[in-house]
């Protein structure tokens, strides 16, 4: 199932973001696992034109994602942001699904554009990405202080 996060959400997804991110390298200074956000997203989501989604199975948090307006970006081009599952919940479907969702919130929020980045090595996040309908662009767009992140995508929404 998939719904928005809540408060009692946030020590599970920070969890998961701090257990995935290090499976694909992405520690340190300028990697989202950095962010401040990741202790209580639930409070960062629920600024406007932002919207977190996780899944739950069981009762238990195996994955997120969101979107939120880019940093330093227009006002037409939102960000998808700290999308991780756990692994029992990839290859499930639940990544083509968090996209889906996220993608609607982005539009009803009346983005025009998504933006993400990513790093070389996520290879099956990479994919959904492109069956998504994302394109590769060459450098980074707004100022999201991810220096670490080194592929990036957008698509038209």
């Amino acid at each position: 199932m998939i719904r928005p996060i809540e408060p009692r959400d946030d020590a599970s997804m920070a969890a998961i973001i701090r257990t995935v991110m290090p499976e694909f390298g992405a520690v340190g200074s300028g990697f989202a696992i950095g962010d401040p956000e990741v202790d209580w997203m639930s409070r960062a989501y629920a600024q406007p034109r932002c919207a977190y989604f996780v899944v739950e199975r069981d009762g238990v948090v195996l994955g997120g994602g969101g979107v939120a307006p880019l940093a330093g970006g227009d006002g037409d081009t939102c960000e998808l942001r700290k999308m991780y599952f756990l692994p029992q919940a990839r290859g499930h479907g639940a990544g083509t699904a968090m996209m889906q969702r996220c993608l609607q919130a982005a539009r009803d929020f009346g983005f025009r554009q998504c933006y993400l980045e990513t790093l070389h090595g996520m290879d099956a996040a990479m994919k959904l990405y492109e069956r998504s309908g994302f394109r590769r662009i060459d450098k980074p767009m707004g100022d999201t202080g991810h220096g670490g992140c080194n592929t990036f995508y957008l698509l038209s929404l």
